[in-house]
């Protein structure tokens, strides 16, 4: 009876022995699993990344000098051009509006009038030629009789201011007979009609003599044609732009102004996502000194300013880009090429200053440090941490100083 009675004791503390020790398994502190990275030394840089656009720095508007009918524009966007030789468009004199009844009506009277004034003139001209004609000959007579002795001095230069004064008088009325002929061209213009001017045009040629060629104001390529077609135009109005996007290209960045006052003139800048490898270079120009406002994509008010970048380099590397073209720009504002850095996704807020957990052993160690540079990526250690020490990444609630933790199994 003993015996059996202490087999079953024996039993029944081997089981509870197990469970315990499967409890005890079960709910023993295991080593978290997270995601480790170690600091580590190597070139950084902060950059202000932004979309830009490139543009021509100096690029020509050609517009109408004068009043006019353009004819068809032929030279097409890309087309090269040669400062003072190349014809870029040629201008006509615009021909004569339809005229409406009144007008047309008022233009008949005032023809009628000139033709009037004409005949005026004629029989004023023909009344002089006759004035002159008699002064001539009573000239011719005194002369003679003066020879003789038969009439004074005094009558030969009365016959002599006579026919002076009849002769002014015919070149008057002369004159008066051109001026009346000319008024009466100018009434009968009025009437010209299109198809009349027309005709008066040289024959069938596109380009007559009376056209007007517009050259190239500066050598380069054609950017753009506003207006192709023929038409009458206004003087001033554009007609095509001209530049030069190889040589005189650069870039135009629309910065946050927070963003803008970071950055200097002579910056680096590297323009990348352009169409093209490798990456370019470029440097900062200048930052315009005014800001406008523009609102994002999602409504938000921003304040802009513009930066103004030169391309660096050679210009083959850049021959395909033009005018308008949309790059992305990332402009260093500051570099390091021997930095102690470690992921941003380490660092986190304790109290005032910055920390990391470092792993020493197995087991999280809370360090204080001095963050320096972040460019969003990798942040710049100052002091608190030594390069090769491991960290771990993406710290959550659950780390604590002290804790056990693992490198999380790579999947």
């Amino acid at each position: 009876m003993m015996k059996g009675l202490k087999s079953r004791t024996t039993v029944i503390a081997a089981g509870v022995a197990v469970v315990a020790i499967f409890m005890l398994y079960a709910f023993w502190p295991r080593p978290m699993a997270v995601d480790l990275g170690e600091a580590g030394r190597g070139p950084m840089m902060v950059t202000i990344d932004e979309e830009a656009k490139t543009r021509v720095r100096d690029a020509y508007v050609v517009s109408a000098p004068v009043n006019g009918r353009l004819l068809r524009v032929d030279v097409e966007p890309g087309d090269e051009v040669i400062e003072d030789e190349t014809i870029i468009a040629r201008m006509t004199p615009t021909t004569p509006s339809v005229l409406d009844v009144r007008t047309e009506e008022q233009a008949r009277a005032a023809v009628e009038a000139a033709e009037a004034a004409l005949t005026l003139a004629r029989a004023e001209m023909r009344r002089a030629e006759a004035d002159a004609d008699y002064a001539r000959a009573e000239l011719a007579r005194t002369q003679t009789l003066r020879k003789s002795d038969t009439v004074s001095e005094a009558a030969l230069d009365r016959a002599e201011r006579a026919f002076r004064s009849a002769d002014a008088a015919l070149d008057t009325a002369r004159a008066a007979v051109a001026m009346r002929q000319a008024d009466l061209d100018n009434a009968r213009a009025m009437l010209m009609t299109p198809t009349e001017a027309e005709r008066k045009e040289a024959g069938t040629n596109p380009h007559p003599q009376t056209s007007i060629p517009l050259r190239a104001p500066i050598s380069g390529r054609i950017l753009r044609v506003m207006q192709e077609s023929e038409t009458v135009m206004p003087a001033g109005t554009p007609i095509l732009e001209i530049g030069d996007p190889l040589g005189d290209l650069e870039i135009v960045a629309e910065l946050l102004s927070t963003d803008a006052v970071k950055v200097s003139p002579g910056d680096r800048v590297i323009v990348e996502k352009w169409g093209g490898e490798p990456a370019l270079e470029g440097r900062v120009e200048r930052i315009e000194p005014w800001g406008f406002t523009k609102y994002s994509a999602l409504g938000v008010e921003e304040q802009r300013v513009n930066a103004i970048i030169q391309f660096a380099g050679a210009e083959d590397a850049r021959e395909r880009l033009g005018h308008g073209f949309r790059v992305e720009v990332r402009i260093v504002v500051w570099e390091d090429e021997n930095a102690l850095t470690i992921p941003s996704s380490a660092v986190f807020r304790s109290g005032d200053n910055w920390a990391v957990f470092a792993v020493d052993r197995g087991r999280a160690r809370l360090h204080i440090i001095e963050a320096g540079r972040n460019n969003g990526i990798v942040t710049e250690v100052r002091s608190g941490l030594e390069e090769g020490d491991a960290i771990i990444l993406y710290p959550g609630n659950r780390v604590s100083d002290g804790a056990r933790v693992k490198q999380r199994a790579l999947e």
